[in-house]
């Protein structure tokens, strides 16, 4: 296995490429359209709701989808486990257009999209709101991912003397790619902590910030195994079972340390009585968990986390499990009383899975033109 990263190659306009080409158009449409006319023309948000899903998937779930690029870098960086340095590019580039679209949904989501430049403007800074914390640090990250893929286009068009100059301060674009995903995704957390009663008590606890930063990270690990192993496929870039399986073992510890607390914080509150009394909330506790523990149960047995089907089983595990936490926490288990209800528009959902598919384009764009994989598919391929 080589470990000089290679663009991939191969026809472009695939039919999975324009498949999601024509997903975009239809959402792009939804979003002129809400840009022109308003929020209200395209969404069903109301006063009770005043986000809806593009905030609790698009951003909440999404950016937790997109911090491979972050608990990668932890890991080779930090830590200093060199040995999976394959695998950071990939995780990389599927962060950096993962936050990018977030970054996108939440432009649409503001009310007053031409005032958001305010949020960089140092006397408009409200420096005690965790929501600034959260904008701030995800619009900044945005920007350090883009840059922190740099060396990927200072390879493709042999800008040496730029990258040059890039090598001496790329340690701290790597530090600020750390510190900052800790710093908004524990704040996710945080931002519902205002909610209080109107968020059920399975959800609504003081370890919130806790509890999100936890599912970024096993989460982002779960992405780089859902995804190495789909382009090794696809890509047939070969057998990465090896290494997948070594950061399965670190997820372990991770999650089993994310239900030990998940489940003795509602116990210690005395609502695990709420779990199990066949409500639709105390159902929906019960399957986020679920899945979280049988991916835990997969990845805890090595002969388990060494079989490529399985670890790809466990790892789509707790990625929903992780999803539903995410979800139940800011749409499913939050009730703003006074008889409000919210299920998202067609325009809503078209916008979400324009943004989706987007980014599943520009990710098999990026790896036929850019060095991104470092293992050439030896065959073109039609995906």
């Amino acid at each position: 296995m080589s470990h000089e990263p290679k663009a991939l190659g191969g026809r472009i306009f695939t039919p999975t490429f324009c498949l999601c080409i024509f997903i975009v158009v239809i959402a792009a449409y939804f979003a002129v359209k809400r840009l022109i006319f308003g929020i209200g023309s395209v969404t069903n948000l109301n006063d009770g709701y005043p986000w809806g899903i593009w905030i609790a998937y698009d951003v909440v779930v999404g950016t937790a989808f997109a911090c491979g690029g972050y608990v990668m870098a932890l890991l080779v960086y930090i830590i200093n486990k060199g040995e999976y340095h394959p695998l950071v590019r990939p995780a990389l580039l599927a962060s950096m257009f993962g936050y990018t679209l977030a970054g996108v949904s939440v432009f649409l989501d503001i009310g007053r999209y031409l005032n958001a430049y305010n949020l960089y403007l140092p006397w408009q800074m409200n420096f005690h709101s965790v929501m600034f914390e959260v904008a701030m640090c995800i619009g900044t990250y945005i920007f350090v991912l883009w840059l922190e893929f740099t060396p990927a286009f200072v390879e493709k068009w042999g800008l040496k003397n730029f990258g040059k100059k890039l090598n001496k301060v790329i340690f701290a674009i790597i530090a600020l790619g750390v510190l900052l995903p800790t710093m908004h995704q524990s704040s996710l957390g945080t931002m519902m902590l205002m909610a209080g009663y109107k968020l059920n008590p399975l959800w609504h606890t003081s370890t919130l910030p806790l509890l999100f930063l936890l599912t970024a990270i096993i989460m982002g690990f779960s992405m780089v195994v859902f995804e190495a192993t789909i382009s090794s496929r696809v890509y047939e870039l070969g057998d990465e079972t090896s290494m997948l399986s070594k950061i399965a073992r670190i997820m372990t510890y991770v999650l089993g340390f994310y239900l030990v607390i998940r489940f003795q914080n509602v116990f210690m509150r005395g609502h695990m009585v709420d779990a199990f009394s066949g409500s639709f909330l105390g159902n929906m506790f019960l399957l986020e968990n679920l899945l979280l523990i049988i991916g835990l149960v997969i990845l805890a047995y090595p002969n388990y986390r060494n079989n490529p089907r399985l670890l790809f089983i466990a790892a789509t595990c707790v990625l929903v499990g992780g999803s539903l936490y995410r979800f139940n926490t800011y749409i499913i288990g939050f009730d703003p009383g006074n008889g409000w209800k919210y299920f998202p528009s067609v325009g809503e959902q078209m916008i979400t899975y324009g943004l989706i598919a987007f980014e599943i384009a520009m990710y098999t764009l990026f790896v036929k033109i850019f060095p991104v994989f470092s293992v050439h598919a030896p065959a073109e391929s039609n995906h």
